[in-house]
């Protein structure tokens, strides 16, 4: 584990300053937050937008918070350091909302089947309450959905990294744990509706992590392999090979030859672009860092 970086930092000192705040207002002036802050029903009288947003940090109790910023340290510390703060945080909050827009469209779904709109009353067991009162209660609290994202995301980059996952006594690969990951959630949503756990967020989290995933891949491709002068870290790789088959085809080296040791670091600068260019590929340019940028910069110099 590399040291937490500054944006998991603050993700994880924020959740447990809004945890701790919930508890104490609720005690002392019996405000709850939750209400304030959670997502509720998009129907409902006390839904507003930015719960989209502030719903991440807030949690439901000791076991799910404690769960959440274990998960938070873990993957986003990983994350965090291979991507850059500004990404990260990018990503983090897409995910999240995206997890909350899915619960959203569950609850519709639910609130149509349950066919809320052709009554006044609902009755909850202990009591009868109006329509309106019982969507209030659809609340939605946690940063899962986006701690899910981070999953994927950290499995995408390390798929064949070892984890331990209890129970199962043996080590699994990312990969694995991202396919169990969404089938337990996926059956778990379809199966049950009363376990006060929103398994379709969690699901949401991931599917809005790949999309945007995919998005910065596509985008990598286009700026540093596509056509007009972007091409340039494109087709830096395919020029430097090309000329190096010249050299190698034209020239004998030996032993005793002065140019042997100018020709090994040409290779060996060869081998680092084409690291590099992987390395844009697969996570992106700001991934690099800056001894690798500058040999890129003095390579495209070189090339022109």
């Amino acid at each position: 584990m590399p040291k937490i970086p500054t944006i998991t930092k603050n993700l994880l000192i924020i959740n447990v300053l809004m945890f701790i705040a919930t508890l104490v207002l609720r005690q002392v002036t019996g405000t709850d937050l939750t209400s304030l802050l959670g997502l509720h029903f998009v129907l409902a009288d006390d839904f507003h937008f930015y719960q989209l947003f502030t719903y991440l940090f807030m949690h439901g109790g000791w076991t799910h918070i404690i769960l959440n910023m274990f998960m938070l340290w873990m993957f986003g510390a990983v994350v965090e350091s291979r991507w850059g703060a500004k990404r990260y945080l990018f990503y983090y909050i897409f995910c999240g909302v995206g997890a909350g827009l899915c619960q959203e469209l569950v609850q519709y779904v639910q609130f149509l089947n349950q066919g809320l709109t052709n009554y006044e009353m609902v009755n909850i067991g202990t009591s009868v309450i109006p329509v309106s009162q019982y969507l209030n209660y659809w609340t939605t609290v946690g940063a899962s959905g986006a701690i899910y994202g981070l999953l994927l995301a950290f499995g995408m980059m390390f798929p064949n990294e070892r984890m331990f996952i209890i129970p199962i006594p043996v080590p699994i690969k990312a990969k694995w744990v991202i396919v169990g990951s969404i089938a337990v959630e996926f059956f778990s949503g379809i199966g049950t509706n009363s376990d006060g756990v929103a398994h379709m967020a969690h699901l949401g989290g991931m599917v809005f992590g790949i999309l945007l995933i995919l998005y910065w891949r596509r985008q990598v491709r286009r700026t540093y392999y596509g056509d007009g002068g972007s091409r340039m870290f494109g087709n830096m790789q395919q020029r430097w090979k090309t000329y190096q088959n010249k050299r190698n085809t034209n020239q004998h080296y030996t032993t005793g030859n002065p140019d042997w040791d100018y020709n090994a670091n040409k290779r060996a600068t060869q081998e680092e672009v084409d690291r590099i260019l992987d390395k844009i590929k697969k996570s992106g340019y700001d991934s690099l860092t800056k001894s690798e940028k500058q040999t890129l910069f003095e390579q495209s110099r070189h090339d022109r």
